[in-house]
């Protein structure tokens, strides 16, 4: 399966999540939804979020232009929030999903969706 199909399929095609990207841990977007830029700034940023997860909690996390405020983050995990919209960004082996959906879409919809494609990269050692 591409990269690409694991973007419009397992996330987006759930209809609980309206923005998606894969990027590499070394940096580069393997697959985004349509028009979804990452900078590479931003991307950087995310990176090294799982490496200081205390520093992004305090500063947030830009998507796409778009400032988050993060509720939780762990080396595995990122939470955030803006308004009634949220991300959640997960770290598999090799690849970092991250996930934006839109009210009515809740945390807990959209979380589980994420995290377990994350577990099955991991399981495939991505």
């Amino acid at each position: 399966m591409s990269w690409q199909t694991y973007v419009d399929s397992n996330l987006l095609g759930t209809k609980k999540i309206t923005k998606a990207a894969i990027i590499g841990q070394q940096g580069g977007v393997w697959a985004t939804s349509a028009g979804y830029n990452l900078s590479t700034e931003e991307q950087n940023a995310i990176i090294a979020g799982f490496g200081s997860p205390e520093s992004v909690q305090a500063n947030g996390v830009r998507l796409a232009g778009q400032k988050f405020f993060v509720l939780q983050a762990n080396p595995r995990s990122i939470y955030g929030k803006k308004a009634g919209d949220g991300v959640i960004i997960v770290k598999s082996k090799q690849a970092i999903l991250v996930a934006e959906y839109s009210a009515p879409t809740q945390a807990g919809e959209a979380t589980p969706i994420v995290e377990s494609l994350a577990d099955y990269l991991i399981s495939v050692n991505y």
